[in-house]
Formats: C-alpha cells, structure tokens, sequence
C-alpha cells in the first residue's frame, strides 16, 4: 500500500527519536540567490571530493582534504584547466592526496566543464541556480554527460552538499520507496526508473510543501 506524507514523516520521526530530533537533522537548501553566490572554486571542489569519496573511505578523504585544496591550487578552475600532463603525472606522486591518477585527471576536465558553464552563465554557481527543481534528475544527467566521473551519487552528493534542493538515491532511499510502496523494484542507474521516482518526490512535495532534500532524509529514516 502507497504511503501518504502524514504516514511518512510519523515513521521517521519515530525513528529518529521525534519530531525535533528529526527537524534538527533535515538538511536545508539554499536559495537561488545563494547558491548563485558560491565561488566556482567551492563548486570544484566538492565536486571533486564527491569523486574520490566515490567507493572510498569518506573519513579518509575528509582527513586529507586540507592537502587537497593545496594541491589542486585551492580549486582555482582557470588554473587546473590550463594543468599540463606532466603536472597530472606529479599529483599522482603527491602524498597530500589520494594519489588515483583516474580521478586526478577528472579534476582537471571538471574544471574544463565549469569554465565552460562560465562562459555560457556567468558563474557555474549560477548555472546550478538556474536549474528548475522539477527537473533535478536532468541536471544529474548533465553533470553526469558534460563532467567527469559525476555519475551515480557523486553529481547529486556535489547538489546536495552544495546546497542545491536534490534527494539522493542512497540505499536506505531505495529500500524505503519500495518498502512505503511508493516504488515498485527499481534501478537508481536507470533514466526511465530515475524519472518515475522524481515523480514520487514530486507528489510528495506537493503534499507537504517540504524540500527533496528534506523527502530523501524523511525516507532514509524510515528504514
């Protein structure tokens, strides 16, 4: 049976041990003014350490981080788009980072990619402003098409973090629209899957008036 909103938000509350405790671990987006006023360089950045996140320890990533942002020239996009290969070749011997030579030169594409979102908006900060909320799942198909390695969780995670309104299909999300009966069996890497259940985030908005990432937290704590 299709679960409703009300039914929802009581499953997670009671789970996360009531209804403050739930608000206070909801995450909140920014606004379009906001997220528009980001430095493209804090964008780079999180986009690429969504990417080695990506089938690594999160705590490891987190640590070295610090190191990161030095190596990678604090995530100035102009810079690493004009990184030589030899430069790629000497990251990949730095011990400030993780030394995965494939994600290394993803960062220098990625910081291709938002230039180019530069040229074409003003700021990648305000291409992803200007992206409509009833169509996220777009904008995670263009991450994934135009960047690089921003497939799966990563592009969304990047929103997400950024503070762009977004759900993510983490396993607790998945196993949650299919055990609330708002999903049948679905695959998260599927676009006609990942449309129908932006239809169910969409309905569920309208019902509560609450944000997606608001919605993909609920879920996550039903299960």
């Amino acid at each position: 049976m299709k679960t409703t909103y009300k039914n929802l938000y009581q499953l997670a509350a009671k789970n996360c041990g009531g209804v403050e405790h739930l608000e206070a671990s909801l995450p909140r987006p920014l606004s379009v003014k906001q997220l528009a006023a980001l430095g493209d360089d804090r964008y780079l950045s999180m986009m690429t350490r969504c990417v080695f996140r990506a089938g690594f320890v999160w705590r490891v990533i987190n640590n070295k981080w610090p190191g990161f942002e030095e190596a990678f020239s604090h995530f100035n996009p102009l810079a690493i788009a004009h990184y030589s290969d030899d430069k790629l070749e000497e990251l990949a011997k730095d011990t400030r980072i993780v030394r995965n030579f494939t994600k290394i030169v993803s960062v220098r594409h990625n910081a291709m990619y938002v230039l180019d979102k530069q040229h074409s908006h003003g700021s990648f900060g305000q291409f992803i402003a200007d992206w409509p909320e009833d169509d996220i799942v777009g904008l995670w198909l263009e991450l994934k098409k135009n960047g690089s390695r921003l497939g799966g969780n990563s592009g969304p995670g990047m929103l997400r973090n950024m503070g762009k309104d977004t759900f993510i299909l983490t396993n607790d999300v998945c196993h949650a629209l299919v055990n609330q009966g708002l999903m049948k069996k679905f695959s998260p890497t599927a676009q006609r899957d990942l449309r129908l259940v932006e239809d169910v985030f969409a309905d569920l908005r309208q019902q509560s008036g609450r944000s997606l990432s608001e919605l993909s937290r609920m879920l996550a704590f039903t299960v």
